[in-house]
């Protein structure tokens, strides 16, 4: 599916366009993931979440931190990285090389669309879906800025913790004791620039009151950080014309 967004204009006292808000179905394997993609101009970086059972697109907090990362400017790409039947599996939440798997290929679908070819991408995962961003983020050839992890399983990447390149923020509970030694122990195995926030008195939801608004600044400073805006294309201009050199594989 491709989908257009105008360019804002350049005349001054014209009014700026909205943001492109659509529904997203994105091809994975042998099944389609439903998302919701929210782009505030061409280009714009895009943060893919990547989240475990029973928290998707329809998540209110997962509403509420996007709404953040787009207020800084940044684009979100909320999704459900398991069907409703998968879901009634728990063995899929901890099938790390298939979220793995769907969280490329969103990243992919992102750059498949004409209003984000340039697109800097970051994943935001949490849970388990955290540990599915980090073994995304160390594939061979990988298109990722940045990653944030909220309450993560970074252990379940653990193989591949040292070829993230990514640059990588751990977002862990002060009460949630038993995640947070998984990701001091994970820190130490990644070789990319990381750092390790504690958000003191927040169990693992970041249910107590203020906690998740911390997690959703921490996210945003993050990205902002490390997803610098790419130069704006037109996307009626994307394609080559025929006197265009080809491209250098």
């Amino acid at each position: 599916m491709h989908i257009m967004v105008q360019s804002t204009p350049d005349t001054p006292g014209q009014p700026e366009q909205p943001p492109l808000s659509t529904e997203a179905h994105i091809p994975a394997a042998h099944v389609t993931l439903e998302g919701h993609f929210v782009l505030p101009q061409v280009n714009a970086p895009v943060v893919v979440f990547a989240h475990g059972s029973g928290s998707g697109r329809n998540s209110e907090r997962n509403q509420y931190v996007a709404s953040v990362l787009q207020a800084a400017g940044l684009g979100t790409l909320l999704l459900d990285l398991l069907t409703p039947e998968e879901e009634t599996d728990r063995a899929n939440v901890f099938d790390i090389p298939k979220l793995a798997q769907r969280i490329t290929a969103a990243e992919a679908w992102v750059h498949r669309q004409p209003q984000s070819l340039s697109s800097p991408v970051g994943f935001f995962g949490a849970s388990t879906g955290a540990g599915a961003a980090l073994w995304a983020a160390a594939e061979p050839g990988a298109r990722v800025g940045a990653v944030v992890s909220r309450g993560g399983r970074p252990d379940l990447a653990q193989r591949r913790l040292g070829s993230v390149q990514a640059p990588t923020l751990l977002v862990v509970g002060g009460e949630d004791h038993e995640v947070l030694e998984l990701n001091r122990q994970a820190q130490s195995e990644l070789r990319c620039a990381n750092a390790l926030e504690i958000v003191d008195g927040a169990t693992h939801l970041f249910e107590e009151p203020g906690t998740l608004e911390q997690v959703a600044r921490l996210a945003s400073e993050w990205f902002v950080r490390h997803l610098p805006s790419a130069p704006t294309i037109d996307p009626q201009n994307a394609a080559p014309s025929a006197t265009d050199p080809p491209a250098v594989p």
